[in-house]
């Protein structure tokens, strides 16, 4: 069973590598394999990963079919649907779901009245033309009524566009969530459209509504409370409202579970049913007589975990742990004991065949992680009783173990988590979960009676945030590192078996020699005198890259959307970090137009920057930062660099006030001139046309008809020209007639929107490697073209 299982997951992964969808018809190979594999046992292992190979194509062939004609992108078209999220604010944070989800909304606006949703679509049409319904979608209404509910109906006027998102190496892949979550499309509800709702309470969204009920109870239970957004995630799983410094201090302290209502909360709330149901139920006498206690009481404690699933929104740990609880509770009903790794195989497969796509979240890697680990380092073990055994060792085991998983899949663990977990655990399980539960159940009942429950709760959060806040503003709470390659994942496990072993094995020791990959594994970096370059792709905004042997230069940080995400945090940082850059060694910010400034803060707040130059300086919180201006030159490992424009007395916050970088190398030349029109393209023409010579231009603000004259570049004479510009971008960048002038030279065209995160090479022997576009490179079958 264990095996088995683990050859399903494998065919599920293998799966997930491919850039393209194979014909369906292999499906129809899965019952003669499943067939082969029930009575051959040598051929079992691989017949069983072809299982999961072809069950995963199964189930993701129909969803890949959904979606919108490209012609109905940008047109206003007519959705009638129901409502089935509970609607969160633009506002809010997204952690429960993505930041790049706020991209849907950057519209402007009022973001404190905005809404955001996701709504299953049951009728499209335009005028007379009916459209294929491309399932559930989500979107954003920026006017929205304040009584949006789950399960009403609606008829809106929306402009939809296909599922997209940015293509950036250490991103997130906001594509493959949308996928994941079987969302179709995206767009937003038309400012002033012809919007009604049409009905309300549509069948199939009961327990939605409850939630929605129950969130809005909290809401009015706490209506000042810092922490309200916390509780109602560990009642109900809706995590939006908990701030981004919240999350920030339960990632650094490792404490991020509690509030993702997880496997031990599921194991709490079946317990503690179970051993009250069973005192209860031994009370009863003659009822006790015909049914046993454990076994009611195990019917009881099934009851209240699948209630609490269904409140918690049966998210991947929550499936794991209600699986787990069943398989157990059917144990006691039939009299049957099974071995707890039998179990999790159980639930493991189960997961599996209901939702093969489970393995494209972390959340699925660190339940099902987590359990094995504990298992294997903590089963069947002679250990001296105690605390520190049962409770304080385990927080160091799990955080031994998962370290290798954790820098995959974030490049951070928290070294303070043990200590964090030792006291958050028991304190969230006690003191919060419990009666949070009862509290929130309460106000359905009597408001009044749930607030005062509520408002204990809150007093119970307020006090351990204090030790979380302290904990997480150590220096040494957290280790950030680049992303280790996924082969080193294999020694890092092997290691990690090694530290956890029995202390009986010889050589335990050595599983710190497995680990050293995942931690000390060299990353490629330019040799002397080389460039690597990278155009991020941020949307309609300039973000890039620039590296030498040992230096980091950014220039430009592409836009801020809202409060809570700004391209800094979401494209530039991840990708520094996923290089291995710790540090900056210069921020170069052109101008003070949002598309460009927009991340530039919270890169500031998370890079080391040893030194800040911008077009405007009075507009950067950063006490350091110098104006650019023409003349300032200097060099790094080979490599020229040299501000060309603007001349001191014409630097200012219009377009061509920004700065203008040239970057010289053996190869050639980069040059990046910010948004400067026509007015600074012939001022640099009549100063220093031959400066103006380079092989990679990236295209004057974006390809806008207000740039890219023809005698700029004449002068130029690029081999290469990109364009950051964002997928469908309300200025039409870059214009047709300006991709004209350059096509007409026969210039190499590369566009951020079509290509993701596109990256030169310029060596020191004279050669430009041709670019790598990560749309391309990093491309996945759920990826769009």
């Amino acid at each position: 069973m264990r095996f088995g299982t683990l050859a399903f997951l494998a065919g599920i992964l293998a799966f997930q590598q491919l850039v393209e969808l194979p014909d369906q018809r292999w499906c129809l190979l899965l019952m003669p394999l499943l067939l082969v594999a029930a009575f051959s046992k040598w051929l079992r292992f691989p017949v069983l990963v072809a299982c999961g190979f072809l069950w995963t194509l199964f189930s993701v062939a129909g969803s890949l079919s959904m979606g919108i004609a490209p012609g109905l992108e940008g047109e206003d078209v007519m959705a009638e649907g129901v409502i089935a999220s509970i609607p969160s604010r633009l506002s809010e944070s997204v952690m429960g779901r993505p930041k790049a989800a706020q991209t849907v909304s950057a519209k402007g606006g009022d973001h404190s009245r905005g809404m955001r949703f996701e709504f299953d679509v049951i009728s499209l049409h335009q005028g007379a033309t009916q459209y294929p319904t491309p399932g559930r979608i989500l979107l954003s209404w920026q006017e929205a009524p304040p009584d949006l509910r789950v399960g009403d109906t609606w008829r809106l006027q929306v402009r939809l566009k296909r599922a997209r998102g940015l293509m950036n190496p250490g991103g997130f892949d906001y594509e493959g969530w949308l996928f994941r979550h079987h969302l179709h499309a995206t767009g937003y509800v038309r400012p002033g459209g012809p919007h009604l709702r049409i009905a309300s309470n549509a069948g199939g969204y009961t327990i939605d509504r409850l939630r929605q009920r129950i969130a809005a109870g909290i809401a009015v239970a706490l209506p000042a409370s810092p922490y309200a957004g916390i509780i109602t995630a560990l009642t109900i799983g809706e995590q939006r409202a908990i701030s981004n410094t919240q999350w920030e201090v339960f990632s650094r302290t490792g404490t991020t579970h509690l509030v993702a209502i997880s496997g031990s909360h599921i194991t709490l709330v079946a317990g503690l049913l179970f051993f009250m149901a069973r005192w209860g139920w031994a009370r009863l006498g003659s009822l006790a007589l015909h049914w046993p206690a454990p076994k009611a009481a195990a019917v009881i404690a099934l009851l209240g975990a699948v209630y609490y699933a269904a409140l918690a929104g049966f998210s991947i740990p929550v499936q794991r742990a209600l699986i787990m609880v069943l398989v157990v509770m059917m144990g006691i009903l039939l009299q049957r004991n099974r071995a707890l790794s039998h179990t999790l195989a159980v639930a493991l497969l189960l997961v599996l065949l209901y939702d093969p796509l489970a393995v494209m979240e972390a959340g699925f890697w660190l339940s099902f992680g987590t359990v094995a680990l504990i298992l294997f380092a903590m089963g069947n073990r002679l250990a001296p009783e105690g605390v520190w055994w049962k409770w304080g060792r385990l927080h160091w085991l799990i955080t031994i173990g998962l370290a290798p998983v954790m820098l995959i899949l974030f490049q951070r663990v928290s070294l303070i988590s043990p200590v964090a977990n030792f006291i958050a655990v028991p304190w969230v399980n006690v003191l919060v979960v419990p009666p949070a539960l009862v509290g929130a159940l309460l106000t359905l009942m009597s408001p009044l009676l749930g607030g005062w429950v509520l408002a204990l709760v809150d007093l119970a959060v307020a006090g351990l945030w204090p030790i979380l806040k302290w904990l997480s503003d150590l220096d040494v709470a957290q280790w950030t590192q680049h992303a280790p390659p996924w082969w080193a994942l294999l020694p890092g496990l092997v290691g990690v078996a090694l530290l956890l072993a029995p202390k009986g094995l010889p050589g335990r020791w050595l599983g710190v020699v497995w680990l050293l990959p995942m931690f000390f594994l060299p990353i490629p970096k330019p040799a002397a005198g080389e460039v690597w370059f990278t155009l991020l792709d941020v949307g309609q905004g300039l973000a890039a890259v620039v590296r030498t042997r040992d230096h980091a230069l950014v220039f430009d940080t592409g836009p801020r959307f809202s409060q809570s995400f700004d391209t800094g945090e979401a494209v530039v940082t991840p990708f520094l970090r996923a290089v291995g850059v710790t540090q900056l060694d210069m921020l170069i910010v052109s101008h003070g137009d949002n598309d460009h400034m927009g991340g530039a803060q919270s890169i500031l707040k998370e890079m080391a920057v040893k030194s800040v130059l911008t077009g405007v300086p009075h507009q950067m919180q950063w006490a350091r930062a110098q104006q650019c201006s023409s003349g300032q030159t200097w060099r790094w490992d080979g490599v020229e660099f040299q501000i060309l424009s603007p001349p001191v007395d014409m630097a200012g916050d219009d377009n061509d006030g920004s700065c203008v970088l040239r970057i010289t190398t053996a190869a050639g030349s980069v040059l990046i001139p910010g948004d400067i029109e026509k007015g600074a393209e012939r001022r640099l023409l009549d100063i220093s046309p031959d400066a103006l010579r380079a092989r990679i231009l990236v295209a004057p603000h974006h390809g806008s008809k207000t740039s890219s004259t023809q005698d700029f570049l004449d002068a130029v004479h690029p081999d290469y020209v990109l364009f950051p510009a964002g997928y469908r971008n309300r200025y039409g960048h870059p214009k047709p007639e300006v991709v004209a002038r350059y096509r007409a030279m026969n210039v190499h065209m590369y566009d951020s929107a079509q290509h993701g995160a596109i990256t030169f090479k310029l060596n020191a022997h004279g050669k430009i490697a041709p670019p790598e576009t990560y749309r391309q490179s990093g491309r996945r079958y759920w990826h769009a073209d």
